[in-house]
């Protein structure tokens, strides 16, 4: 689904965002003046209700790159949910630097982020602004609504499938909220009417309860797998969201579900899905068409311009030294910002252990080294733009080689659920005791690396947990799963693992416990008496 403009009637929401019973979240939501009586009077509208939902995980607004924006009181470029997203999954951990000192980075880079935190306050309004638009929409397509607006039989069939997609991005929304907050967010659903209460705090068993039930019912709901539009969620997407879910739940409630886990692995497995061949290929200007591909978040040059998460994995990246090479198009928009933590580059294999020389992992192909330093020696936010490894894994590039549509917005989809990524989540689950067979983990993780190191060299005999978390960050770096992978494997708080300005030191030093989740942001504990802040802020 490649959405372009958003018609203005999804601000439909004008009198519906009071849902969220929250003075602060309300005054940080921008709306127009259509209402619920008109704007379904065109049935093409309900998809159009429904692109908004999707088009909320890539775009900012109602005007692309900027104008119009959903969330009033916030930098447009620094509000985009999967940018914003990424911030806390991966700034806070062991792989990637951000250069500028932007508002809220320099407390995520060393770990010392407070309630008053710019980034942490947009990942969660994006959490609510997603979760209030899924409610406004599934109350409007009810049967008894779409009955009283003579609604054909055809069409409410068609919204029956668009009502299972709304349900998945909510239960997605909440999965964050679980996954960042620990599940202590405002919870409320279509049956709670728009501006009748201040809703109460959800907490970690609750929250994790009606995402699984939510999925497991609208798994049964949505189009097969690998049958729905490009863009769109199908079963597949609602079994890996389990088998995320059911992964981390031991971390998050304290409960060993890795049986679940590996039970919903094998289901997308047994879909039908394929690695694609080329890894590089995953992440260029035409990966639509990529193998592998689960659920991506699309994004589109011209149509779905923003300054989020594929405008700074592109343009980020690059400085002087990279943009003098002929490997990139030609982009115009590069800043420098984004650079290699030696932590990260140190999971790859180098030939006498010098990451200087070339690796024959293909995935640490992506490192530009030319006029670069390995270490990072000066402050997370230093301006010295030689220190740390580029890292152009994201690149506005067809296969073909050809360049984007536009130079500065790319064309490139998140590949925000892939086969890869189930294909480890099995060989963990099995380490951890969930079920399935060793031959069965080891296949999978070979085939990963078959196709990294072009042929059977880098093959592996025996996994352990250390190994599937080194082989995590491999495969997956900088695709916002880092973070939750360290907690989960006891890697992230403490002083068990160490990495280059860890709790701002410049060799890294302990952080504490409570950091494992992010505080509720201060002005909604001000505005909602019913919150309460997480433990250690």
């Amino acid at each position: 689904m490649k959405i372009s403009n958003i018609h203005q009637f999804i601000s439909v929401l004008l009198f519906l965002l009071v849902s969220i019973g929250c003075t602060d979240d309300l005054d940080n939501i921008e709306t127009n003046n259509i209402n619920s009586e008109n704007a379904f009077d065109d049935p093409a509208s309900y998809l159009q209700f429904l692109g908004k939902i999707y088009a909320g995980l890539s775009v900012t607004g109602q005007q692309g790159p900027a104008g119009q924006g959903d969330l009033i009181g916030f930098d447009e470029g620094n509000s985009q949910y999967t940018r914003t997203y990424f911030y806390l999954n991966e700034l806070t951990a062991d792989a990637v630097k951000w250069r500028y000192n932007d508002a809220g980075v320099p407390g995520l880079l060393i770990n010392t982020w407070t309630p008053d935190n710019d980034v942490i306050s947009v990942v969660y309004n994006r959490i609510i602004f997603q979760v209030t638009q899924t409610n406004e929409f599934l109350r409007q397509t009810t049967q008894e609504v779409l009955d009283g607006r003579n609604v054909s039989t055809d069409i409410q069939s068609e919204v029956a499938f668009y009502r299972a997609e709304a349900r998945f991005l909510r239960a997605l929304s909440y999965y964050h909220g679980l996954e960042l907050f620990g599940g202590n967010v405002p919870f409320v659903t279509e049956d709670d009417l728009p501006g009748a209460f201040l809703p109460e705090q959800t907490n970690a068993a609750a929250l994790f309860s009606y995402i699984e039930s939510e999925l497991l019912e609208i798994a049964d709901l949505l189009v097969p797998a690998r049958q729905n539009g490009y863009g769109r969620a199908d079963q597949a997407a609602a079994w890996t969201l389990l088998a995320r879910l059911y992964l981390n739940a031991e971390s998050f409630i304290g409960e060993n579900r890795y049986a679940d886990c590996l039970t919903f692995c094998n289901r997308v497995i047994g879909a039908g899905y394929a690695l694609e061949p080329n890894y590089n290929e995953l992440f260029l200007a035409d990966n639509n068409t990529a193998e592998g591909i689960i659920f991506p978040v699309t994004h589109d040059g011209i149509q779905t311009q923003s300054f989020g998460f594929m405008f700074i994995m592109v343009n980020g990246t690059l400085d002087a030294n990279i943009n003098a090479s002929d490997d990139f198009g030609a982009n115009t928009g590069g800043f420098a910002a984004l650079t290699c933590k030696e932590s990260f580059v140190r999971l790859f294999e180098f030939p006498g252990d010098d990451p200087f020389q070339d690796s024959p992992d293909q995935r640490a192909s992506f490192f530009f080294k030319d006029g670069h330093s390995l270490e990072l020696t000066s402050p997370p936010t230093g301006s010295d733009f030689e220190e740390g490894f580029g890292y152009t894994k994201y690149r506005n590039l067809s296969s073909a080689g050809v360049p984007g549509q536009d130079n500065t917005f790319p064309d490139i989809d998140l590949p925000l659920f892939r086969l890869a990524d189930i294909y480890l989540m099995y060989a963990e689950a099995f380490l951890r005791g969930g079920g399935g067979d060793l031959a069965t983990a080891l296949s999978f993780v070979n085939a990963i690396r078959e196709r990294a190191y072009g042929d059977t060299s880098g093959n592996v005999a025996a996994i352990d947990l250390p190994f599937i978390l080194d082989e995590r960050g491999r495969e997956l770096g900088w695709e916002g799963y880092r973070r939750t992978d360290l907690i989960r494997f006891g890697q992230y708080t403490g002083s068990t693992y160490l990495w280059d300005w860890k709790g701002g030191v410049e060799n890294g030093t302990a952080i504490p416990e409570h950091l494992k989740l992010f505080p509720i942001p201060s002005g909604d504990l001000n505005a909602n008496p019913n919150l309460i802040q997480n433990p250690g802020y």
